[in-house]
C-alpha cells in the first residue's frame, strides 16, 4: 500500500518463441510507484507465463464455435425438413377436388410453415438463443397473405414488435397462436372483398409478455364462446395458450381481438 503517494498499472499480454522453439504465452505487470510530488520511487514488474491459461481458453472457444456451427446446421435442416413436409401438403391440396378437405390440407401446411420459419430465422440470426419477432411476424404474415391470396392493398397488417425477442419454445408457441387468429380473420372476417386492417402487437413488462392480435373486420357471432366452438383453429389456441402457462381473453365488436398474456422468460 502506498502512503500519501500514486501507484500506476500497466499490464499486457505477449506472445514469446521459446529457444526450443515453442510458443509461450506471458503477462507482463509493471507497477510504478511514485511520491507525492509525482517522483518516482520504484518500479515493480512481474511477469506470469499463462501458457496453458491461453491454450485452455482458445480450446473453449473452439468449441464453442464448433457448437455454433452445428446449432446452425441443425436449425437448417430442421427448417428444410418442414418445408418439405409443407409443400407436400400444398401439393396433396392442389389434387383434393373436394374445397373443405383441401383447406384441411393448407391450413395444416401453414401451421408446419410457421415453425419452419423459427427455425430459418434462427439459422440466419446472430444470437441462436433468440428469435428476432418482428422479421419472423412480416415472414410469417407474409407467407399466409401469399397462400390465401389476399391482395395487401386490401388488408393490410400493422405489426408491432420492436425489442420483443423470445426464446425457442415461447416464439413457436405464438407463431402457431398467430398463425391460428391470422388465418381466421383471413378467411372470415372480411367477406365478399371487404377491405381491413389485421393487427399483431407485442408488448412486455418485467413479468408478462402480452399477445394481441386483432381486426377489424365483421366480429364474431353473439354469445360466441371460443372455449366451446368447434373450430380445430381455435381450440389449438387455447391448448397453444396453456403451454404458455397464459390466460387468454376475446374481444368482439368493434372487430375481434385476442390478448394473451403469459409470463415472461428470458432468451
Amino acid at each position: 500500500e502506498v502512503l500519501n503517494g500514486q501507484r500506476d498499472r500497466y499490464h499486457l499480454e505477449k506472445r514469446y518463441i521459446h529457444r526450443n522453439g515453442k510458443v509461450v504465452w506471458c503477462r507482463l505487470a509493471v507497477s510504478a510507484v511514485r511520491d507525492p510530488e509525482g517522483k518516482n520511487l520504484f518500479i515493480i514488474g512481474i511477469c506470469e507465463d499463462i501458457t496453458e491459461e491461453k491454450r485452455a481458453k482458445l480450446q473453449i472457444q473452439a468449441a464453442l464455435q464448433e457448437k455454433e456451427v452445428l446449432l446452425r446446421e441443425i436449425h437448417h435442416r430442421v427448417k428444410n425438413n418442414l418445408q418439405i413436409i409443407s409443400s407436400l401438403l400444398r401439393l396433396q391440396a392442389d389434387q383434393i377436388k373436394s374445397r373443405k378437405y383441401a383447406r384441411v390440407f393448407k391450413d395444416a401446411g401453414s401451421r408446419i410453415q410457421a415453425m419452419s420459419l423459427i427455425h430459418e430465422g434462427l439459422y440466419q440470426s446472430n444470437n441462436l438463443a433468440a428469435v428476432d419477432l418482428k422479421q419472423y411476424l412480416h415472414n410469417l404474415i407474409s407467407n399466409l397473405f401469399h397462400s390465401y391470396g389476399v391482395n395487401p392493398e386490401s388488408i393490410r397488417a400493422n405489426i408491432r414488435a420492436e425489442g420483443i425477442r423470445l426464446n425457442l419454445d415461447d416464439a413457436v408457441l405464438c407463431g402457431l397462436i398467430i398463425n391460428e387468429l391470422v388465418t381466421n380473420s383471413l378467411k372470415y372476417a372480411f367477406p365478399k372483398g371487404r377491405s381491413g386492417e389485421i393487427e399483431i402487437h407485442f408488448s412486455q413488462t418485467r413479468k408478462y409478455t402480452q399477445l394481441r392480435v386483432s381486426d377489424n373486420g365483421v366480429g364474431l357471432p353473439p354469445n360466441f364462446d371460443f372455449k366451446e366452438t368447434q373450430s380445430l383453429g381455435l381450440q389449438l389456441v387455447a391448448t397453444l395458450t396453456d403451454q404458455l402457462q397464459g390466460k387468454i381473453q376475446l374481444r368482439s365488436k368493434p372487430g375481434t381481438t385476442f390478448i394473451i398474456t403469459f409470463p415472461r422468460s428470458e432468451p
